[in-house]
């Protein structure tokens, strides 16, 4: 039995991902390259950087690829208002909304992680040792 607790970022972003992957389909069957590989590329990015901050090598790296996977929401979120507000393209309201609250749960994982670093100004290097 699988005790660990399941990461919930991981999952939506994961699962938004195939959704992407299925509109990226529909977009290219009707001819629609050029933002099916945009969509295609952001909105798959995002999951893939929290899967690697996942193993991050410190907790500034953790924030660091969180900050990326941010950045690529708000592409992800640019691109789905061009399809909304394009005729011809197909709704994305609910990968709207989806995007919208991956969006809130980055930016408290990266806002909660933030406050639990100290700066490197607070740290006192000894200069007696050279």
């Amino acid at each position: 039995m699988d005790t660990r607790k399941e990461n919930i970022i991981v999952k939506l972003t994961f699962e938004f991902a195939l959704d992407i992957v299925t509109l990226s389909d529909l977009l290219e069957e009707n001819k629609k390259y050029v933002i099916a590989r945009q969509i295609l590329k952001s909105g798959t990015s995002i999951g893939a950087n929290v899967r690697e901050a996942q193993n991050a090598e410190s907790k500034s790296d953790f924030i660091h690829k969180m900050k990326i996977a941010l950045k690529e929401a708000d592409e992800t979120q640019y691109w789905l208002d061009i399809i909304q507000q394009s005729e011809g393209y197909p709704d994305t309201k609910l990968l709207k909304e989806k995007i919208n609250s991956i969006d809130k749960i980055l930016t408290k994982i990266v806002s909660s992680s933030k406050t639990n670093i100290k700066p490197l100004s607070n740290y006192q290097i000894d200069k007696s040792t050279n």
